[in-house]
């Protein structure tokens, strides 16, 4: 079977109750149009977007959605938002997500990303609706011995930084709320998903290599790169979105289905940093005219990874899933995103063209 996400069904979500946490957020808001899309009724809990601008706003998320402005750390109000609203399917998003800023924060990266995760937790154990819950982690929760081969999901969880440790306990509190509590096949059935570096249209967060190209190109200045020898696989946001989509509604109709699974590229989607940022300029001046050109100004910062990859067999073993776009069609339609709004466009409209075109393959 080819991957594709109507073949479970985006029509599986049609009708159906859905809480996203951190959904203000890159990741949430195209989980959000993908929903939209399929005539969900789609609940958000999260704080304000976290950046300006901010692809919430700009594509009129909150005028879509059920959308709910909330701290993940505030169990009551979460609480009464998971008992009012009684969702079917949880996918839990929310997160302080930024390597750099885990070392300046570290109390309240791991106040976010594990105590948020125990609170959302305890909302699913109380609310008797849920059938469904997807736990978004990362693939930096392993232990990172910058080896060759990609990470199976029976590798030790140790992540080095705040942030990636963060996600590792999170994913270890997902593991024992499971065997405390949701033994039973009747129960509901829980999976966690570790993704490998998101990139995609209306990302406007600090340190993360697109937009700091985004804002170059922006302001017409030099792209600059602090790391251009880290290897990463790169994916369209698309990619991992509909694998949380798809693990959800096949666990929601199967428990047999839950368990841990990586989505991430191929391994000819695995750049280098100043690759990537070669082939955004490349793309870029292809498409406007402009000379974009980047320059190396490591700054010696706080450790990071060098090689980080995941090995995804499970999941293409289990969905006979594979991903559609590689990174240069990933880097078009980045492009093509943000030209529209450079242009003051509807990126709203531009989110739907690109999500048809995904889920058409």
């Amino acid at each position: 079977m080819e991957h594709n996400i109507f073949d479970f069904g985006l029509e599986f979500y049609k009708g159906k109750k859905v809480l996203i946490t951190g959904h203000t957020g890159f990741k949430g808001t195209w989980m959000c149009a993908l929903l939209v899309q399929a005539g969900s009724q789609v609940v958000g809990y999260a704080l304000e977007p976290p950046t300006n601008p901010s692809i919430f706003v700009l594509s009129g998320m909150a005028q879509r959605i059920h959308s709910v402005i909330g701290d993940i750390r505030d169990l009551e109000h979460l609480k009464s938002v998971f008992m009012e609203e009684q969702p079917e399917i949880v996918i839990h998003m929310a997160a302080q997500p930024i390597v750099r800023e885990s070392y300046k924060n570290p109390v309240y990266t791991y106040e976010v990303n594990v105590m948020g995760t125990v609170n959302v937790l305890e909302c699913v154990r109380l609310c008797k609706s849920v059938k469904s819950f997807v736990n978004v982690t990362t693939d930096k929760v392993y232990l990172n011995k910058e080896w060759e081969w990609g990470y199976r999901e029976n590798e030790e969880l140790n992540g080095y930084d705040p942030y990636s440790n963060s996600k590792s306990c999170s994913e270890l509190v997902t593991s024992s709320y499971k065997n405390s509590f949701f033994l039973s096949t009747e129960d509901v059935a829980i999976s966690t998903v570790r993704a490998g570096n998101v990139i995609g249209g209306g990302d406007f967060a600090v340190d993360r290599i697109i937009p700091d190209c985004i804002r170059a190109a922006m302001q017409g200045q030099e792209i600059v790169v602090r790391n251009p020898y880290s290897i990463r696989p790169y994916q369209h946001v698309l990619e991992p979105v509909t694998v949380y989509l798809m693990i959800a509604g096949k666990q929601y109709e199967d428990i047999r289905y839950a368990g841990s699974y990586n989505v991430g590229p191929d391994d000819a989607d695995c750049y280098t940093t100043g690759e990537l940022v070669t082939l955004f300029c490349e793309k870029w001046n292809q498409a406007t005219g402009d000379r974009m050109v980047w320059k190396n100004m490591s700054d010696g910062g706080p450790h990071e990874a060098k090689f980080l990859k995941l090995d995804c067999s499970k999941l293409k073993m289990t969905f006979g899933w594979r991903p559609i776009w590689n990174v240069e069609q990933t880097m078009e339609k980045i492009v093509e995103w943000t030209k529209a709004y450079r242009s003051q466009e509807d990126v709203y409209m531009v989110m739907c063209h690109q999500i048809e075109e995904f889920v058409g393959k």
